[in-house]
């Protein structure tokens, strides 16, 4: 089936060649009882995808079950996915069938599966491998022919790293992965997405569509979008109550965009979530973390040419720029934080060695607020990792690298 007819079927808007791969991946695997894991971030729309396959197989007559296990208390989740006997724990009065038992001949769909806890994930993984299952206070096997598909918007390779998902449930689940783009990565669809949307809102309320001029409408393609297409969706709902005037210019728009910046800075751009380190020069070694790994790959680099004696006056002088480049790209924060140490290139009188002692000078102080920055993060949060990343601006894989890179406790 043409990719253009699924989407109209199934209301997807946009033309990005990553949507469009995910829904070809979809209709192929469909015919199949393969697992699938869908992974994407927060308001992509990936709770569309498991309705494909479904409807797509020759379970489509059967049952379809979703089911949010972020969303159900760990202390029950064993009872709704598998069911329970009567009298097997307090306020189980009667027997009760599972998720699992109810989905048989169908589908189940666990979306943020990586909130299952570890007891759960051991059950999950005997059904997928043999289609067993036991009842909570039970002694009877039962079987289930089910299909599973699950989705996640968080890494879950860092969660096996950190003891939180069993691998083999990973590999079992992840038999046929479906990536879902971000929004950000689909700028030309967000004026199809807003144009549907006010429509949408326009007929549910009863007034006429919102617009944006030229200069609002390149505002909302360059915004981040951490929220995804719910983010959309519900600031195109907002403007389309509150605001009176149907046309939006960029003075409006920007009220609905308190965190939007003309210039996307790493770390920066997130204004509520960087203001939680408390200073601006707590900020600037922020936005530093990046840097500070290119100038160690940088010195490296010259420091083995050096050795070897490959250095010709030509590359030194060409290294000194390279150097420079990158400094010159903190002129701007340098000058509003005096605070910060600014460093003079001089490519004259063997640049090449003057620079890399600099580097490794300001490397080594920039690592000691790295490990300070990151230590704040995680005993604010407890130790949360998925949090401090947020906070830092980096992911929770690159966190989880430096935490082992310094020996963070």
């Amino acid at each position: 089936m043409d990719v253009q007819l699924i989407k109209q079927r199934f209301g997807i808007i946009g033309h990005n060649n990553g949507l469009n791969r995910a829904i070809d991946i979809a209709y192929q695997v469909a015919p199949t009882d393969l697992s699938v894991l869908i992974t994407g971030e927060s308001g992509t729309g990936k709770e569309v995808f498991p309705q494909i396959i479904h409807q797509f197989s020759a379970r489509k007559h059967g049952s379809y079950i979703a089911v949010n296990c972020g969303a159900i208390p760990e202390g029950t989740i064993d009872s709704e996915l598998f069911g329970h006997e009567k009298g097997s724990f307090t306020g189980a009065h009667e027997s009760r069938k599972g998720y699992f038992e109810e989905a048989s001949g169908g589908t189940i769909f666990l979306d943020e599966v990586a909130e299952l806890p570890l007891s759960t994930q051991v059950r999950l993984l005997r059904v997928l491998e043999t289609g067993e299952f036991l009842k909570v206070g039970s002694s009877k096997i039962l079987k289930t022919n089910v299909r599973v598909i699950a989705a996640t918007n968080v890494d879950l390779i860092i969660k096996i790293q950190e003891g939180k998902f069993r691998e083999d449930l990973f590999y079992r689940l992840n038999t046929v992965p479906i990536t879902i783009p971000p929004l950000r990565e689909r700028t030309d669809d967000i004026p199809l997405l807003f144009k549907k949307f006010s429509l949408d809102f326009a007929d549910r309320y009863r007034m006429p569509p919102i617009n944006l001029d030229e200069p609002a409408m390149a505002m909302l393609q360059r915004y981040e979008w951490p929220g995804n297409i719910r983010q959309l969706k519900n600031i195109t709902e907002q403007i389309s109550i509150i605001e009176k005037n149907r046309m939006i210019t960029q003075e409006t728009l920007l009220k609905y965009l308190p965190d939007y910046h003309e210039e996307k800075v790493p770390a920066l751009y997130r204004s509520s979530e960087s203001k939680a380190f408390g200073s601006e020069r707590e900020i600037l070694y922020s936005v530093l973390f990046d840097m500070k790994n290119d100038m160690n790959d940088l010195k490296k680099l010259v420091l083995e040419m050096i050795k070897k004696g490959a250095a010709t006056e030509e590359v030194l002088q060409s290294n000194a720029q390279i150097i420079q480049k990158l400094y010159t790209g903190t002129d701007l924060i340098t000058a509003q934080h005096p605070a910060s140490k600014t460093i003079e290139v001089k490519p004259e009188e063997h640049p090449l060695i003057q620079d890399t002692e600099e580097i490794v000078e300001e490397s080594l102080s920039i690592t000691d607020k790295e490990m300070e920055l990151i230590r704040k993060a995680l005993e604010k949060h407890n130790g949360k990792r998925k949090n401090a990343a947020q906070e830092l601006g980096i992911s929770e894989r690159t966190l989880y690298r430096k935490i082992k890179e310094y020996n963070i406790d």
